[in-house]
């Protein structure tokens, strides 16, 4: 094989690694940040012309879903160990919130497990997404307008439930997870910092069965793809972790107001471009 022939076989290669890298990248930041993860990764391999089936298929999904659940390992390792070792001391402050996360994850593992696979596929139009991105940015302003300052020492059973049930509605793709869930903070008296930091570890349960129940998609990966897996899930965990934990610096001296406009710019955007390719 010429020097030619070789570099022509390398550039998908290398097309595909950066491609998964970006990838990696937008599901890093995009899940943690309340403007949805879905709705980024239906748009950008659109507008970017990424067409691969792989790094288009619910395999990748799943990877990038185990990205991220790396990013919470490595953003809130000290926490995590100290609420699993607490389940063990339920009266404990640590073995109430330990607990209250199982419980507040259950509605959302039960919404998966019945509701993912018929939802999945038949909403992730352009329209529906730009529907719920606008859906969420309505809510988050809602939640600014009602909420109360408070600590998650004032968190109980019911409340960190409320939560968990509206975690259930991230199945519906452009609404976002944690958007979602730090209204609902918001709604039942924690302040944005304490709102988001629920949210993380709240979304630790759901993201770890979401990525294992998408993994039975894996099956075998022709030569090669195990590298794009590789980056995008190294992508994902290391953006992930430095976002998680920025955003609940910023939310302690600012407000949700960039992430409300963003949305409603996005969603806009999306409809436009979907009327203008007709």
């Amino acid at each position: 094989m010429n020097d030619r022939g070789i570099y022509l076989w390398a550039m998908p290669t290398l097309h595909g690694i950066l491609s998964a890298v970006l990838l990696g990248l937008v599901q890093g930041v995009t899940e943690f940040l309340p403007v949805s993860s879905t709705a980024h990764l239906v748009v950008v391999p659109r507008l970017l012309g990424i067409d691969s089936p792989l790094l288009n298929s619910l395999s990748f999904d799943a990877a990038l879903h185990l990205g991220t659940l790396a990013a919470l390992l490595l953003a809130f390792s000290g926490d995590i160990a100290r609420l699993a070792g607490g389940l063990a001391r339920p009266s404990s402050r640590d073995g109430r919130l330990g607990w209250w996360i199982v419980l507040g994850s259950l509605p959302a593992l039960a919404a998966g497990a019945l509701l993912e696979d018929r939802l999945s596929g038949r909403l992730r139009s352009p329209l529906w997404v730009a529907a719920f991105l606008a859906a969420g940015a309505i809510l988050l302003m809602l939640a600014e307008l009602v909420r109360k300052r408070g600590a998650m020492a004032r968190l109980s059973a019911g409340r960190a439930l409320a939560v968990g049930c509206s975690q259930a509605l991230a199945l519906l793709p452009g609404l976002s997870r944690s958007g979602v869930t730090m209204s609902a903070g918001l709604l039942v008296g924690l302040s944005r910092p304490e709102a988001a930091r629920f949210s993380f570890l709240l979304g630790v349960p759901v993201i770890a069965a979401a990525g294992m129940w998408q993994a039975r998609h894996l099956g075998s990966l022709a030569p090669g793809e195990g590298w794009l897996l590789a980056a995008g899930i190294l992508s994902a965990a290391l953006s992930g972790a430095a976002v998680a934990r920025w955003l609940i610096r910023f939310l302690g001296r600012a407000g949700f107001g960039p992430f409300i406009a963003y949305r409603f710019a996005l969603a806009a955007a999306i409809v436009l471009a979907n009327t203008l390719a007709r």
